[in-house]
């Protein structure tokens, strides 16, 4: 089993193939570091997959996958992920801007230092300003959803022990989190290292402002995934019987108000003249929603062919 993976992810990135490919090459071979580069083209309108075909046929190291369509970097990295035969696999973006220079650094802190993940800081950025302060609350708000002391989540260079890609499944726009997903699965070391961070040198970047509104919204589906995907009852359950017997509260209230004024002989107000009665009415009603979104949610999780699918660390005499 060879040393690394370098699993990279490539969209319209014609002119730094060559150049990140004979980056790698060089700096394994100076380490004798075993290697394998893993190029997959996510559905590029440049010439991106002929630079890989051409790069893989006078490099045996060299393997490629091209999508019919641009899917996504998670889809991408999930793909390179199942390809992935070294002991250790590590990610990097294709324009040139990760460095392989840390390649070596990476791996030591996978094998010697005995970490399940390393993921990659940029703390020197050559980014816009926008950029920058957006990223910065970002990962202030994924440090404190996670858990994890991490500056950099969506950082493009990262290690991983192989075990670790080949437990978790990657998919929409998760690739930004899978120190979290790698964390649910039980990986629970997450190391970092500070990473050299390089001015762009070819084309332009393939991401907008959109991708912060995505990041949040998908911080949000695995902090909830993670916490709640195996009993989504725990959650709709609570927040039901919370919502439910506010609603009940304020319901007997009322009624309790109606009785003593009638057992008083006095003229009682119209129950339904308050706003209390509409305002319980509704929180009885948002409360069952709550309770049968729950009880579907199990229905949906019972039946799922991942329900009992747990990660074995070690056997014996099994």
């Amino acid at each position: 089993m060879m040393d690394i993976s370098v699993v990279i992810p490539a969209y319209n990135e014609e002119e730094s193939i060559h150049e990140l490919a004979g980056w790698i090459t060089k700096i394994c071979t100076a380490n004798n570091i075993s290697f394998e580069i893993i190029f997959i083209d996510d559905g590029s309108s440049d010439s991106t997959w002929k630079r890989i075909t051409a790069a893989a046929s006078v490099n045996d190291c060299i393997k490629g996958f091209r999508f019919r369509r641009n899917y996504g970097k998670a889809a991408a990295l999930h793909t390179g992920f199942g390809a992935a035969s070294g002991n250790v696999v590590i990610t990097m973006d294709a324009d040139l801007q990760d460095s392989p220079d840390e390649i070596p650094g990476l791996l030591k802190m996978i094998t010697d230092d005995g970490c399940d993940v390393v993921s990659g800081w940029k703390k020197k950025r050559y980014d816009p300003f926008i950029k920058r302060i957006t990223s910065k609350f970002y990962n202030r708000s994924a440090r404190i959803v996670s858990g994890i002391d991490l500056h950099d989540f969506n950082c493009g260079i990262k290690a991983y022990r192989c075990d670790v890609v080949k437990s978790i499944e990657v998919y929409g726009e998760m690739h930004r989190y899978i120190p979290m997903l790698a964390k649910e699965a039980g990986f629970s070391k997450i190391g970092e290292k500070i990473v050299r961070h390089n001015p762009r040198k070819y084309g332009v970047t393939k991401y907008g402002i959109d991708r912060f509104i995505k990041g949040y919204l998908d911080l949000l589906t695995i902090s909830f995934i993670t916490r709640f995907g195996k009993s989504p009852m725990h959650l709709f359950g609570f927040a039901g019987t919370l919502v439910f017997m506010a609603g009940f509260v304020m319901a007997g209230y009322l009624g309790i108000s109606k009785m003593h004024f009638v057992a008083q002989g006095m003229k009682a107000p119209l129950v339904t003249d308050s706003p209390w009665f509409y305002i319980a009415l509704t929180a009885m009603i948002i409360g069952s929603l709550f309770f049968l979104t729950g009880f579907l949610g199990e229905l949906v999780s019972r039946n799922s062919s991942e329900r009992n699918s747990y990660l074995i660390r070690d056997m014996v005499n099994a």
